[in-house]
């Protein structure tokens, strides 16, 4: 059963970013915030307008950016040149 994790509303916005993010994966999520793919999920769909949530996962289904082992490259970092902090 998953954990019951309360994020603070400046964390809640950054996990919901990164979720939406195309080029960040569920790993760089997991690794920063502890949630695993399946606990992503769950907390967009109760974050997010229905519709906005059915939008999202049509984009991340099967899309290899999402997933760190079916990428094909290694990636350094987290985070865009243009993200503060």
């Amino acid at each position: 059963m998953p954990r019951k994790a309360k994020f603070p509303p400046d964390q809640l916005d950054r996990i919901i970013q990164m979720a939406w993010e195309d080029r960040t994966t569920f790993d760089a999520i997991r690794e920063q915030f502890g949630l695993q793919p399946g606990e992503v999920i769950k907390l967009m769909r109760a974050n997010l307008k229905p519709r906005s949530f059915r939008l999202w996962r049509q984009r991340t289904v099967g899309r290899t950016t999402k997933h760190l082992q079916k990428r094909g490259f290694v990636v350094g970092r987290f985070r865009c040149p243009s993200q503060r902090g």
